[in-house]
């Protein structure tokens, strides 16, 4: 099983899309392994998007990024990252796929909704970034899918 980040972003929390995107991610088969709301500061948003410190978009990116709260999450699932990403849709809304998160949520390239690992090795840095070892719950789907509560 794979693990990914994903972040629903300071936008689309703060139009309630919270619940939308929760349900299209279960609804995709990804299971939530953590999942916690936080605002970041300038410290930590700057740490997370270091590799983007000498673009353009750096300082614009961070004042968004700490602008409001977001919600961090650990999905898992096969080729999650993949999966995830597809989910997500075309970084710019106006490329996205008919029925992904940014084409429905997000208002433009810099205000896009939600963000996902691009990769096993940067799903490893950001996952590490936001959660503890004691924050990463285990499950197991078939106990959850099979367990006849529903």
């Amino acid at each position: 099983m794979e693990r990914t980040l994903a972040i629903i972003k300071p936008d689309a929390v703060a139009k309630s899309f919270i619940g939308d995107i929760i349900r299209r991610i279960e609804k995709e088969g990804l299971l939530i392994l953590s999942m916690k709301m936080i605002h970041l500061d300038r410290e930590k948003a700057e740490g997370f998007y270091y590799v983007h410190k000498c673009k353009p978009f750096f300082n614009d990116l961070i004042d968004f990024m700490t602008s409001g709260p977001i919600v961090v999450m650990i999905l898992s699932g096969q080729n999650a990252i993949l999966r995830w990403r597809k989910l997500m849709g075309a970084t710019n809304p106006a490329n996205a796929e008919e029925g992904t998160i940014r084409k429905d949520f997000a208002h433009s390239i810099e205000k896009n909704a939600v963000h996902g690992s691009d990769s096993p090795e940067s799903a490893q840095f950001e996952v590490s970034y936001f959660f503890s070892s004691l924050e990463i719950n285990s499950i197991d789907k078939d106990l959850v899918f099979n367990s006849g509560s529903k």
